[in-house]
């Protein structure tokens, strides 16, 4: 059976409104997703990092309560595991401040066993991070061999803007990696300085990738591939929270690809029809996602989901 494998940051989100905290929630952009697609019945497994202590504790036990595979954590002794405060203004936009500790780089980690058409997420400042590229790295190049697909979520915040510059050789590396890109205008603005999805795809990701996937938040996604271009509108929605909103775009697009029978060898063939299915169910993930201050859709939504399917 296929499965989607993701590598990236753990972290504990903690929301505050008008200074209050709220609530509190495992996250972390491709944990997030992770999460999601567990929910959904989809077999996945997670790669990532945490302290010996409760928080690290919580993100493990989360992940195994939602049927995210959690064999490829790596635990550190004497460690704090990441901890991000939340700051949610009067759109429920985040504003964050992040607390961690670095993790060494170490050599004792298992990479998951990846097979032909399984996928692999990766993405954000993880896949980025000098002291965890050789992890990121090693999967990626275990990936390609397998000819599983990998999906890269650039998800470049503005807090590593001072980095755009030095970092950019491995972004390259990453979009050569990729057989889907997804960003949003937010990241290529900070990354390149432009706000203009086609002219993103022509001139920075197309020669690497033969797919993007634009998103521009309340405004839709947007597509571009060597064969098609098209705009998808957004629902308008009154959101609660739009954490998580993004990573549940790349849940529902990856559930697509699986509940659609895409396999590596068919992205070159996709049709307008194949790509409307795939794209439909990110925005239903998403939109799902900003209904509420989890970082995941709800399990009422996938009881939803199985009722009507």
């Amino acid at each position: 059976m296929r499965k989607i494998i993701g590598i990236g940051e753990t972290i504990l989100d903690i929301l505050f409104k008008n200074g209050v905290a709220a609530t509190s929630v495992p996250g972390g952009s491709t944990f997030n997703s992770m999460i999601s697609l567990g929910r959904v019945g989809v077999p996945a497994c997670f790669v990532s990092e945490i302290g010996d202590d409760r928080v690290g504790g919580i993100v493990r036990s989360f992940l195994a309560a939602n049927g995210v595979d959690d064999h490829y954590l790596t635990e550190y002794a004497d460690c704090k595991s990441p901890i991000s405060l939340a700051f949610l203004d009067d759109d429920n936009n985040a504003a964050y401040s992040f607390y961690k500790d670095p993790f060494a780089k170490r050599a004792d980690w298992e990479c998951p066993k990846i097979e032909c058409d399984d996928i692999v997420l990766f993405g954000s400042y993880y896949a980025l991070n000098p002291n965890m590229r050789y992890k990121v790295a090693a999967l990626l190049d275990e990936a390609r061999r397998a000819g599983a697909i990998i999906y890269y979520d650039v998800n470049f915040r503005r807090n590593h803007a001072g980095e755009a510059i030095k970092l950019l050789g491995t972004v390259i590396e990453n979009l050569e990696y990729a057989d889907i890109v997804r960003g949003s205008d937010e990241d290529f603005e900070v990354l390149y300085r432009m706000n203009d999805g086609a002219r993103v795809f022509k001139e920075k990701v197309e020669f690497y990738c033969p797919r993007l996937i634009y998103s521009r938040g309340a405004h839709g996604v947007e597509l571009y591939s060597k064969t098609l271009t098209k705009c998808y509108p957004i629902e308008p929605i009154t959101p609660v929270s739009t954490i998580g909103a993004g990573d549940n775009l790349n849940a529902g697009i990856l559930y697509g690809l699986i509940k659609y029978r895409v396999r590596r060898d068919d992205l070159a063939h996709l049709t307008e029809r194949d790509w409307d299915n795939i794209i439909r169910c990110g925005l239903q993930f998403s939109a799902e996602t900003c209904r509420h201050t989890d970082n995941y859709i709800s399990r009422e939504f996938v009881a939803q989901m199985v009722s009507e399917n």
